[in-house]
């Protein structure tokens, strides 16, 4: 059983993709927590100070203890302006903190406090998938996985990009029971 803590980044088809996503999971007897962004009150950070100084609102410790909890973490977001929404990267800066997420040592030395975790992204999208990949070389999916994830311990993230989710009712259904098949395996 492992147990799964999901982002989910944005209301409308991503909130529908968490959701085939935690059937598929749970129908297999893995536990799921979910995080959802727009039920969440939480400031924005003006400062590295606030950053590292400051304790988080009650929103924020609440969704570090699921993904502490959490041996995999799954996040789902819709492309804007070719990178995350502005509330999922908010929200990140809140709780990816020094304390919970890395620890800042001496000599400028950094613990990554939550390796041992995997990962998968969920982007969707109005272009093309293979658009998006190969032409804009996937930036957003790879600056996730790089400069947060793997920079707090999370071993490299598996990705899964959902193109020209406007196309069809068929696709986005096909790309609902694909997504809660990988729910089934957790990965």
């Amino acid at each position: 059983m492992t147990r799964i803590a999901i982002i989910d980044g944005h209301p409308g088809y991503v909130h529908a993709l968490a959701d085939a996503y935690a059937a598929g999971a749970e129908a297999t007897i893995h536990e799921v927590r979910r995080i959802e962004l727009a039920t969440l009150d939480f400031p924005l950070l003006r400062s590295a100070r606030e950053w590292r100084e400051t304790d988080p609102v009650s929103a924020i410790r609440n969704a570090q203890k699921d993904i502490r909890w959490a041996d995999h973490l799954l996040i789902l977001y819709p492309l804007w302006l070719g990178d995350m929404p502005a509330l999922l990267k908010a929200f990140l800066e809140q709780v990816m903190r020094p304390g919970f997420a890395i620890d800042e040592g001496s000599a400028g030395a950094e613990a990554k406090l939550l390796s041992g975790r995997s990962a998968r992204i969920i982007v969707t999208m109005g272009m093309p998938a293979p658009f998006y990949r190969f032409f804009y070389r996937a930036h957003s999916l790879k600056s996730l996985d790089r400069n947060i994830l793997r920079a707090v311990g999370f071993d490299s993230a598996r990705y899964s990009i959902i193109g020209s989710v406007e196309a069809s009712a068929p696709a986005r259904e096909a790309w609902l029971r694909s997504v809660a098949l990988l729910g089934d395996a957790a990965r």
